[in-house]
């Protein structure tokens, strides 16, 4: 037999409890005997330890701030040499720089810059940013760039 061709129904019925003793859960109804949870009536809030301190409010909490924002995407500063001209989150995106166009895109210094670049993205560290004017370039600081919805792409 293949896995399958099994004969198996996707949902199966719910277990009626309490039903009588031939029908396997009946008396206790699977809570056992006695007890605070044998009883019918308040349920246990979760984390209910039988009144001691619980663990939640004894274990250590983790300290510290994580933040949302998603971190710039980082581009260095020799990959702009194979990049002369306009530079901007689109050409970095269709050279393979940036994972997408649409987050923020910051230039970091590595490497030396020898050709001359107009760079329009968010951010650049400001030894990228006299690199760029040393070479005869220059730094635009732009706004991210938006996605824009197939309805207004029609429109245009």
């Amino acid at each position: 037999m293949k896995y399958n061709e099994l004969q198996i129904s996707a949902n199966k019925d719910k277990l009626r409890v309490g039903r009588g003793i031939s029908a396997g859960r009946g008396k206790t109804a699977g809570r056992g005997t006695k007890g605070q949870k044998a009883r019918t009536g308040k349920k246990l809030r979760p984390m209910f330890q039988g009144g001691s301190n619980p663990l939640a409010q004894s274990a250590p909490k983790a300290r510290g701030f994580k933040s949302l924002r998603e971190p710039a995407q980082i581009v260095y500063l020799d990959h702009l040499n194979d990049l002369a001209g306009d530079v901007d989150n689109f050409r970095l995106f269709e050279e393979g720089y940036i994972a997408t166009p649409f987050h923020r895109v910051k230039v970091i210094a590595r490497g030396e810059l020898s050709a001359k670049v107009v760079l329009k993205v968010q951010a650049a560290s400001k030894s990228v940013v006299e690199a760029i004017k040393k070479a005869g370039g220059e730094f635009v600081k732009t706004p991210t760039p938006l996605k824009t919805s197939a309805k207004e792409a029609e429109k245009k």
